[in-house]
């Protein structure tokens, strides 16, 4: 067959979409008046942080030797949050183009992405590892020496030899004609087992007011085509087929989808929860495919209380097209109803959470970002904590997750990179020299790595430093639950769980950011951190004040004592109706911040 499925594959900013206009330019998929910079980042969020979010798959024509080839291509994000997209375009390819920057050589996503696709478990085939092909990009910018470095690394990372690894400039176009038919060359071909039933594995979908649920799918057996019935395996619901087509990168419809192919299913399915990333659509299903598990979990409400059906239509169709999210309905005293969403990560978090304002326009007001815990009771049952609300006070045991991270960073920074462990619980540290980089293994609980981290280390290495990580473990923990009370009233909203040993300083930054925040009203205002039914940390906003017997002049002092009398009844009143004021959300957003 004519067909080859790849992906690009690379750490974050090392110019995957940018080599991706250059192909679509070469096989002339697009024309050069519609070419534009980052063609297939469709998000609006996507071109303003000039990062992949989303992973863009488009169908490209090429003729090699007189011969036409379908060159099916996959763009993927660089993060190691949006990891999981990553994996589920491999499980639809063949083969790989692992990009590395020859300005900074390779990085800790490369090793991440390298080692996924060496371990994925094809469908098609039950056979694992992906054919890799190795280039340098931004030879236009790097120097000699930069270029040759990197060149070692990524041979050595391939065990390959240099001259199998291509040097390229994604920018300039130079040397991405041969590596696009080094693709067809080297990159085999899909497998077809010629049986009679249907198979198709669900790698991304989307929702469309007319079409339903949009599922993008790779086709492993069999043929699909609008008007026949077939079935989503994981839910058991039979449904007809629209329309097919493939990404040209906008949808194209067309006839049929034969196996091989890489295109999309129009299901007319409109219940938001029937599709599910990694489902087969046909007869047999199809093995290896992991769903993903959230790590971060975060409680969002709608700004406007009347947004909330808004909100969880915007929700579940945001899932369609990023299934790696969960969402479950709760509630709060201060916001209302609104929902506990769990997240790959703090970016992937953050950046469902832009979506949802740019693409829904639904402000949200969320819970500072949490991981999961395991909590033993006194009654020796285990239960799953992520929401601070439901931690009890008292409790056997409590195991939190832990990550295996691995840092790249150039040996001068070394030194001041191990110096974060003063900051951060990191432990079984090991050091492994790498040319003119070191590569640093630890251990790192979750909860740390989720707070500010990535900020701490780009200073600690000037931002020459990277990371990835996957969660391997759990450790035992000592935890609490830190609440906060404004006027007597507590605030749900502002609870949150803090490790034992710090659960005192942070209890004081948070009331003295609060009484920074919060505006003065006619009564005083109590600001107490609680944790165990102790206060650990109190400050007070004085009441505002008005000279009632300011007016007043001579005469007896009885007369202004009733007037100071009143004022002070009137205090006390409005302080025993302090549980009805509202806390402005601005200031819920600055504190979170």
């Amino acid at each position: 067959m004519n067909i080859r499925n790849f992906v690009i594959i690379a750490h974050i900013d090392h110019g995957k979409s940018t080599l991706a206009d250059r192909f679509l330019e070469i096989t002339k998929t697009i024309e050069s008046r519609q070419m534009r910079p980052q063609y297939l980042d469709r998000l609006e969020l996507e071109r303003e942080r000039a990062i992949t979010i989303k992973m863009a798959p488009v169908r490209m024509a090429y003729i090699l030797n007189s011969k036409p080839y379908t060159l099916n291509l996959i763009d993927t994000p660089g993060h190691s949050d949006f990891s999981y997209e990553v994996s589920r375009a491999l499980s639809a390819v063949e083969g790989a183009v692992l990009l590395v920057d020859a300005t900074c050589g390779v990085q800790a996503q490369t090793l991440a992405n390298f080692e996924m696709a060496k371990k994925v478990l094809r469908p098609g085939s039950g056979q694992a590892g992906l054919k890799v092909i190795g280039a340098i990009n931004k030879i236009d910018i790097a120097s000699t020496e930069q270029i040759e470095n990197s060149l070692k690394e990524l041979a050595r990372l391939l065990e390959s030899n240099e001259n199998e690894i291509f040097k390229i400039s994604g920018k300039t176009g130079e040397g991405t004609k041969e590596l696009l038919e080094a693709v067809i060359e080297k990159i085999s071909a899909p497998a077809i087992n010629e049986q009679k039933f249907n198979q198709t594995l669900i790698f991304d979908s989307l929702y469309d007011e007319h079409k339903g649920i949009i599922a993008f799918v790779r086709i492993f057996n069999g043929r699909f085509k609008a008007g026949n019935e077939t079935k989503l395996l994981g839910v058991n619901k039979r449904f007809k087929i629209k329309e097919v087509g493939y990404f040209s990168p906008d949808l194209k419809k067309q006839d049929i989808l034969i196996p091989g192919e890489i295109g999309y299913i129009a299901t007319g399915i409109k219940d938001l929860d029937a599709v599910k990333v990694g489902d087969t659509i046909g007869e047999k299903t199809l093995p290896g495919f992991k769903t993903p598990q959230p790590v971060v979990f975060v409680s969002l409400y709608p700004e406007k209380g009347d947004d909330y059906e808004n909100l969880k239509t915007a929700l579940y169709k945001l899932r369609l097209n990023d299934s790696s999210f969960t969402i479950f309905p709760t509630s709060s005293e201060a916001f209302g109803h609104g929902f506990q969403a769990g997240f790959l990560g703090k970016l992937h978090f953050e950046i469902a959470v832009e979506r949802l304002e740019k693409e829904f326009n639904i402000k949200t007001i969320n819970s500072f970002p949490s991981v999961g815990y395991k909590i033993k009771t006194l009654d020796g049952s285990w239960v799953s904590i992520e929401n601070p609300r439901d931690l009890p006070d008292n409790y056997s045991q409590a195991l939190e997750p832990i990550t295996k991270i691995n840092i790249m960073t150039p040996l001068t920074k070394l030194d001041d990179v191990l110096r974060l462990k003063k900051f951060f619980r990191l432990d079984k540290i090991k050091t492994e020299i790498n040319g003119e980089k070191a590569i640093i293994s630890a251990e790192l609980p979750l909860a740390d790595l989720i707070s500010d981290f990535d900020d701490k280390l780009k200073s600690a290495a000037s931002g020459f430093a990277s990371f990835s990580y996957e969660i391997v473990s759990e450790r035992e923990t000592h935890i609490k639950k830190l609440d906060i009370r404004i006027a007597n009233s507590p605030v749900y909203a502002l609870s949150r769980i803090v490790q034992e040993k710090d659960v005192e300083r942070i209890a004081r930054q948070m009331v003295e950011k609060l009484k920074e925040l919060l505006s003065q009203k006619q009564f005083s205002q109590a600001i107490q951190a609680v944790c165990n039914n102790r206060i650990l940390a109190r400050e007070t906003i004085p009441a505002l004040r008005k000279d009632v017997a300011g007016y007043l002049y001579g005469g007896d002092r009885t007369r202004k004592m009733k007037l100071w009398q009143k004022q002070k009844k009137g205090k006390k009143k409005l302080l025993e109706r302090a549980s009805d004021i509202e806390i402005p959300v601005k200031i819920f957003k600055d504190l979170l911040k």
